[in-house]
């Protein structure tokens, strides 16, 4: 293979339209995220806080609960159709929301749209390796498929914003429906690798009881010492993660007495912190080690968190805005740094055919932190935003205090 093509992920055509379908999909995901911020505040007002962490706390109950389950029941299916047909329940759920009355309807749809979605990534980030097996250019693609994470918060929320000026909030449902159909259009198109089969001796996955398979993936994750700081590190990127999309809402129009633009614009400005991560993350992580760009960026968030009460006692709303538009971008930066690097570990410690049992118990594992995080980023924000902010950071820094004890510098590995 050349030097060329190596360095360029985007060669691939399957991948290029993999890549497209997240990139639509993960756009749609963002107008929801929105329109279920403002819904909230125009039911509850300052303490919309509380109802979106519990819509939250829903959201991570479907992928805790959901996607090591999922894995188990669709290993033996292809990974086109199954990404597809959680495309389409994705895109018909979008569809119905506009026209809910009832509380419970939302809670209901919200746990079924997520649970496609506990379904569909974990089967998306096993398929990239398979279809880019150069580490260079899977490297590449862990930081595109961030920077399409980072749609949510940087060009989701302007492209809500810009929409709202013309169109009522639940109107923005029917661009999620838009993106997850956009989605299945595209997987559809495309011919994507199986799974590779296990090797060597023994029992493969599909032949073991339907509770050990369950239960695999997060077994490898603890057998295997590279990936166990994984575990704690998840937690501190929950408890910074979690107050920004909880509180954002709050200290917008509560706290600085804002419109609906600067909600928008912060939820951007924290995008656009994660996107710059990602951006630098392919050549620093050719002379850095894993251990200590995701330590190190864990770091950064917990002290972002740490600082926020801060920034929301200054006296002047122009200077605190100010100050929470640097600590939302920092803690942007902290998350990617974090999370983009978790896919090459799996890779180099894991073998090829228990990757899928792997990223589908990080989905799993990583979101049971947030379902912690995000009912106490809601209610106890609800009494007081300054004391939580500490909590959640103090959390954090406790998270990665484990993390650096659960991995020694003795055994960082440099990347390749």
């Amino acid at each position: 293979m050349n030097v060329r093509t190596r360095e360029s992920a985007l060669r691939n055509g399957v991948y290029r339209r993999l890549l497209t379908a997240q990139v639509v999909s993960l756009a749609g995901t963002g107008l929801a995220t929105v329109a279920l911020g403002l819904l909230a505040y125009d039911v509850a007002g300052g303490g919309a806080g509380r109802v979106l962490g519990t819509v939250f706390a829903i959201k991570m109950v479907a992928y805790v609960v959901v996607a090591p389950v999922a894995h188990a029941l669709v290993s033996r299916l292809p990974r086109r159709a199954v990404m597809v047909a959680a495309d389409v329940l994705r895109a018909a759920v979008a569809v119905m929301l506009p026209f809910v009355d009832q509380v419970w309807q939302v809670y209901l749809l919200v746990f079924v749209l997520q649970a496609a979605s506990a379904v569909h990534t974990p089967t998306f980030q096993a398929a990239v390796p398979d279809v880019l097996p150069d580490v260079r250019q899977y490297t590449q693609a862990l930081s595109f498929s961030r920077l399409a994470e980072d749609l949510e918060m940087v060009l989701s929320p302007m492209l809500a914003a810009a929409l709202l000026l013309v169109v009522p909030h639940d109107a923005l449902f029917w661009g999620t429906a838009i993106g997850f159909g956009a989605s299945a259009v595209l997987i559809a198109s495309i011919a994507i690798p199986r799974a590779a089969p296990p090797s060597g001796g023994g029992h493969g996955f599909d032949e073991l009881p339907f509770g050990a398979r369950v239960r695999h993936g997060a077994a490898l994750m603890w057998r295997i010492r590279a990936l166990r700081p994984v575990l704690a590190l998840n937690l501190a990127v929950a408890a910074g993660g979690a107050f920004v999309l909880v509180q954002t809402v709050v200290i917008a129009r509560e706290t600085f007495g804002q419109g609906n633009d600067v909600v928008a614009l912060l939820l951007a400005v924290n995008g656009a912190g994660s996107m710059t991560a990602a951006l630098t993350l392919p050549r620093v992580l050719g002379r850095m080690t894993e251990r200590r760009v995701m330590l190190g960026g864990s770091a950064v968030l917990a002290a972002a968190t740490l600082l926020v009460p801060l920034a929301l006692g200054s006296g002047s709303t122009g200077l605190g805005l100010a100050a929470v538009g640097v600590l939302w971008f920092a803690v942007g930066l902290g998350w990617a740094c974090t999370e983009v690097p978790f896919g090459r570990l799996v890779v180099r410690e894991v073998p090829e055919a228990e990757r899928p049992a792997v990223f589908a118990a990080e989905f799993s594992l990583s979101h049971a932190c947030w379902l912690v995080t995000y009912p106490l980023a809601g209610w106890l924000g609800a009494v007081g935003l300054g004391p939580t902010a500490l909590l959640l950071a103090v959390v954090a820094a406790g998270a990665v205090v484990a993390g650096a004890r659960l991995w020694p510098a003795t055994a960082a590995v440099t990347a390749a």
